[in-house]
């Protein structure tokens, strides 16, 4: 019968074999790591969200105030009767439909606007609300249609309708 013996205890100064890698510390020095990679990607990520944002609200801002400029003056000149002058904005679709002389016979024959408001647009359906006080007090809601000029990009009035 044999008996197994351990192996006798190593003396003084003597290392074994394969020592077993250090532990202490790691896992904080990876959750670490991983908690400011997580930070930086979420700064990253944050500031493109809101660039986008910023983005965004700063081209409605620009498509609104440029809507906003077409059909005012597209609306003085109805409420100072100037027809003519009405005509020359409307876009060139709503030109080709409807001549000038036409233009100002129909307009001529509508009551005379007192004070009008312009909303913000619809880019949806490519319309402006405009509230509108005629000169026996009526109020009405009417709808600036726009259009893009295909030669300079900027807004145009193709006509205001209920």
């Amino acid at each position: 019968m044999s008996v197994l013996a351990s192996p006798p205890p190593a003396g003084p100064g003597v290392h074994p074999p394969f020592p077993a890698p250090p532990v202490e510390g790691r896992g904080k020095r990876i959750g670490l790591g991983f908690g400011i990679a997580g930070g930086i990607a979420l700064l990253v990520c944050g500031g493109g969200v809101a660039a986008l944002f910023g983005l965004a609200t700063a081209m409605d801002n620009a498509i609104n105030e440029q809507a906003d400029v077409v059909v005012t003056r597209y609306m003085d000149a109805v409420q100072d009767r100037d027809f003519a002058k009405a005509y020359d904005l409307l876009c060139e679709d709503s030109q080709a439909e409807e001549g000038r002389v036409e233009f100002s016979t129909r307009m001529g024959a509508t009551e005379t606007v007192r004070d009008f408001a312009v909303g913000d647009v619809d880019l949806t359906y490519g319309t402006v609300p405009v509230n509108v006080t005629y000169a026996d007090g009526d109020t009405a809601v009417l709808k600036a249609e726009l259009a893009q000029n295909t030669s300079t990009g900027a807004f145009e009035v193709c006509g205001v309708g209920e």
